[in-house]
């Protein structure tokens, strides 16, 4: 495998590894849940998008061809993390969760 690939390859995982890591610190450092659904599937889909590209590039080297599971993880990825986090936040608001009060724009003023 060439040497620049390999490079492309860390530079990808370690950029997916610390969106992962932003993503994990902000659910736990964050005040409320609507605060702490932002952090994660923001950061975290970068995260993964990050160490699925990083994947795609080494098995498309390594083989020779374009490797599809990648591009099918991704797009189930971004399909699935927005429906995700609009329904939790929905139930959220359904269930009037309290919010912290520097929480701009709370939903059920």
């Amino acid at each position: 495998m060439p040497f620049w690939i390999e490079v492309l390859v860390s530079v990808f995982l370690i950029i997916g590894s610390l969106f992962a890591l932003i993503g994990a610190i902000g659910l736990y450092r964050l005040p409320d849940f609507y605060t702490r659904l932002h952090g994660p599937t923001k950061a975290t889909t970068l995260g993964v998008g990050g160490i699925v590209i990083a994947s795609m590039l080494f098995f498309s080297s390594r083989n020779g061809g374009l490797s599809l599971h990648e591009l099918l993880i991704t797009l189930f990825l971004f399909l699935t993390a927005p429906v995700s986090a609009h329904m939790l936040a929905k139930a959220a608001m359904q269930q009037k969760l309290p919010a912290v009060e520097q929480t701009r724009g709370k939903p059920w003023d």
